[in-house]
């Protein structure tokens, strides 16, 4: 066969499939058709013949073998015939039964010295009771059906040779047992492998559904930590500008171009945030070029806003600090943000803060300590979400966080991060 005619089957084997699987739905939704048009096949194929050879007899078969069985009238032929073929209309709701019945009436025929071409219907029940039937039934029916085999191969002793007739009559009983348990393999299989790729597409949708998840806690923690300490800051500015109009004008010009710069660098990280929600398929998008995640180097930008807004900020790094994986970066820059941030709301002006993050051995330390009186603002015992938030980042890194107030009135936040990578090898 050519590769030709390989490629050339293609456009076939998908019309047999599709072909198939209309078959087995209209089967589903009516069942009695398929199992009518089996008998009435067999009463057609096997079954007619019979008739009229008990009506004109044409003398094609070899005179010793019509000489050795006994020739049945009609009305006789008619209810051997109705006996074997009539089960097979149950053939697959009631597989015992159907066999059953046939083998009995099989028997009783052969017991009479008649040979019908119905007789077909035994094997096609053996191949039913195989393919719906339950397992622990076969070996009685495999047993029944020696017996009969047997039986016809005695009778049939005159004609042909027993052990001759004996090998035929099982061959052909172990080939329908054999079709039927293949054909029943192969059924589980494909069920089989119908369950599997449901569950996995259960598991896909499940795995994407948590992705979304994640990804929508990713944005609104980073949403969470760019809005609350950018209006922080600009509330803290405009409350300065404010005073400042009467007294200092040109501060309160400063205030305001601070509060400006202030608003376009939160709007510029939340669109960089919210691009994460659009849809890939729209393409590239034109626009100015969005800044990359913040990072420890972001750290000075970030105190020098904060001490614009009124407080001061003292500034300290220990270790190699710039050779952190922007992960970390990332961590470290949201922690310290949200930390100077609670410290904006908490605090008056004047308050003083120190900023350490130091880098020893496998571990990052973040210290962010100042002088102010803290005064939460929420319920006893409730923890706000910025704290959350800064738990949750550092747990990404093995990492914990702790805060609280310090002995001298003020208020210290502490994280630790484990810089050791995961698996034991960067």
């Amino acid at each position: 066969m050519t590769t030709d005619d390989i490629s050339g089957m293609g456009p076939l084997v998908a019309r047999l499939s599709r072909g198939g699987q209309r078959l087995r739905q209209a089967d589903q939704a009516h069942p009695w058709v398929l199992d009518t048009a089996v008998v009435v096949l067999v009463f057609l194929m096997f079954c007619l013949p019979d008739l009229l050879h008990g009506v004109v007899d044409d003398g094609d078969e070899p005179r010793r073998f019509r000489l050795a069985f006994t020739q049945l009238p009609v009305a006789g032929i008619l209810v051997l015939q109705a006996g074997l073929v009539l089960p097979l209309l149950w053939r697959r709701r009631k597989p015992v039964a159907a066999f059953g019945v046939i083998a009995a009436v099989f028997v009783v025929q052969w017991s009479l010295g008649a040979a019908l071409r119905a007789d077909i219907a035994l094997f096609v029940a053996l191949y039913s009771l195989a393919l719906h039937g339950q397992l622990r039934q076969l070996p009685w029916a495999c047993a029944a059906m020696a017996g009969a085999m047997a039986l016809v191969a005695v009778r049939a002793s005159s004609a042909v040779s027993v052990w001759d007739a004996l090998f035929f009559l099982l061959s052909t009983a172990t080939a329908a047992l054999a079709l039927g348990l293949m054909v029943r393999i192969r059924r589980a299989q494909l069920a089989g492998l119908r369950e599997r790729a449901a569950r996995l597409e259960i598991e896909r949708d499940q795995r994407s559904r948590l992705a979304t998840a994640t990804e929508r806690t990713r944005v609104a923690r980073e949403m969470h930590d760019i809005v609350g300490h950018n209006l922080s800051v600009i509330i803290t500015l405009a409350d300065a500008g404010a005073y400042a109009t009467d007294i200092a004008p040109e501060r309160g010009k400063e205030a305001l171009q601070l509060i400006g710069d202030t608003g376009r660098q939160a709007l510029g990280e939340l669109r960089r945030v919210l691009g994460v929600l659009r849809e890939a398929a729209d393409g590239p998008r034109g626009g100015p070029e969005l800044s990359p995640q913040p990072g420890i180097a972001d750290i000075e930008a970030l105190c020098a806003k904060v001490r614009a807004a009124g407080l001061e900020v003292v500034y300290r790094t220990s270790g190699d600090v710039d050779a952190l994986d922007s992960g970390v970066q990332l961590t470290t820059y949201r922690i310290v943000q949200e930390a100077l941030t609670n410290t904006l709301k908490h605090t008056d002006t004047g308050t003083r803060v120190h900023l350490a993050i130091l880098v020893e051995d496998s571990r990052l330390n973040i210290r962010v300590r100042d002088t102010g009186s803290a005064t939460p603002s929420g319920p006893p015992n409730e923890e706000g979400h910025g704290l959350v938030g800064m738990r949750e980042r550092a747990a990404l890194y093995g990492g914990t966080v702790s805060a609280g107030p310090t002995g001298g009135g003020g208020w210290s936040v502490e994280a630790v991060l484990d810089l050791t990578p995961q698996g034991g090898d960067r």
